[in-house]
This record gives structure tokens, sequence and C-alpha cells, in this order.
């Protein structure tokens, strides 16, 4: 797809991935359409871009969705890419977290994009044309232990995503999956709830990128019409890894989850 011209909706503009990705679009000459909940940051990122428009928008209200859709719509008269980025994390035990925040976690990473999704389709649908980016994580694909319950709503991510593009096809709708690994942003400081294991620090620096990178490689996906984009593109490595030795990733990241907290130690103490 050609993006000069195109109408792009994207979600969590305001900062990180989602600012990025307006910056990476706007560069090839796309009508940009940004919401996310903070108006300040949203103006402060298109400053210098009064074309685009700008949507104020807290995605757990039922009435956001349709709200945004049609304001791209009245704005532009019709929508070409979505990127679902909006998103937040919950470091905690699946078993005996608080369930309200892991309702609270799949209302943001997946019944919100779905709602999206479902207006976005329609307009798309009259166009016979769009494309559907949904912005995963590389834990869709190897469950980390401190993360359980955000890697389980990525993964649902993914498994729509891949349903909706053989659903969407015949109708020329291509539907792209996003799985960056870590991403230098302040997500971890806007979690739903937890803490983030201190075993994490040396691999993020290690393997991290920046939003920059990220949003190129999920630009340069929709211009391709990629099916799937892993950014960095080691991470197909810890991917392959988890296939074909299941149980030694296991156990390496187990090591990582019982460090959080000393557990490790009180294990290894002969009982």
């Amino acid at each position: 797809m050609r993006l000069e011209g195109k109408a792009v909706l994207i979600t969590g503009a305001s900062e990180g991935i989602g600012a990025a990705c307006a910056e990476a679009f706007r560069r090839r000459g796309a009508r940009l359409c940004l919401t996310a909940r903070s108006e300040a940051k949203l103006h402060a990122l298109s400053a210098n871009s009064p074309d685009d428009l700008i949507v104020p928008a807290d995605l757990l209200h039922p009435d956001s969705p349709k709200r945004i859709v049609d304001a791209m719509m009245t704005r532009f008269g019709r929508i070409d890419v979505l990127v679902n980025n909006a998103g937040a994390g919950l470091y905690t035990t699946a078993h005996a977290g608080d369930p309200s925040q892991a309702r609270q976690l799949f209302d943001l990473n997946f019944f919100r994009p779905l709602d999206l999704i479902r207006e976005a389709v329609v307009p798309m649908k009259s166009q016979g044309s769009g494309s559907i980016v949904n912005v995963s994580s590389i834990a869709r694909a190897v469950t980390l232990p401190w993360f359980t319950l955000y890697s389980a709503s990525k993964a649902a991510l993914i498994a729509l995503t891949d349903g909706l593009r053989m659903e969407l096809r015949a109708s020329g709708i291509h539907c792209m999956a996003v799985c960056p690994g870590y991403v230098r942003t302040q997500f971890q400081t806007n979690l739903l709830g937890g803490t983030v294991p201190p075993a994490l620090a040396p691999l993020k620096q290690r393997w991290s990128i920046t939003p920059a990178q990220c949003a190129e490689a999920i630009a340069r996906g929709v211009e391709r019409g990629t099916r799937t984009v892993v950014t960095p593109a080691s991470g197909w490595l810890l991917i392959a890894a988890a296939r074909l030795f299941p149980s030694l990733v296991d156990r390496q990241l187990e090591s990582v989850w019982l460090s959080k907290s000393g557990q490790a130690n009180q294990q290894a103490k002969p009982s």
C-alpha cells in the first residue's frame, strides 16, 4: 500500500510507539487521526502538523470507538489504515492476581481493538480496501511468567488478527500483526499493577529498540502488505527457541520470574 494521502488512525498516539508511528506515517504523506487520553500530549505531537485530526478519548469508555471512527469519517471521508497500538501491562500472577485488573487488561488489549475494528471495517468494505494493524508483543509467542495475563491478551490479539485476515481478504482488507520485543518507552511506568523483575534490566539494555525503529518496521510492513512484523528481527530466534526447546526456555524464563522476590533461593533450601 502506498501511504501518501491515505487516512490513518493511530491509537495510543500521545507517546511511545504510537507517537513514533505518527511521525513515520506522516513522513510518508499520510493524513492522520490521532487518539489517546491526553489531549495536551496529542496537540504537542501535532504542533507542526495542523492537518492532523486530534480525538482525545479513553478507550475504556464504551462509546469511544464509534466516536473516534465517526470523527475520522467526517474529516477524511474514509479510513485506510487502523493501527491498534493502545494497550497496558500487568506484572502479576495469573492464579492470584486481582480479577478486576485482569478484566481491565483484556478490555484495553483485546476488546477495545476489536471494537475499533468492527467500526473501521464498515467503511473499509465500502472502499474495497484497507489495512488493520494490531500491535501485539513477542510475549504472545513466548509466554512470560511475570507477564502471563499480558501474554494471554496479546496472544488473543494475534489469533484475532489471523482470523480476520481470512475473513476480510476477499473484501480487500489486509490484517497485519506486530510483535515488538522490548521497546524503550514509558510502558513500564504506566502499568495497571505489579512490579518489573530486577533480572530484566540487563536483558532490556541488550535487546531493546527505540520507538522510532518499531514504528519504521510497522510502516514498512503496511507498505509491503506483510503478514507478521517481529521487531527487532532477532525476536524470531526467541520464537524459534521456544518452539524447538520449550522446556529449556520455560526453565530460563522461570528463573527470571523467581528472582523477582527471592523465591528461587527459598525453593533451593531443603525441606
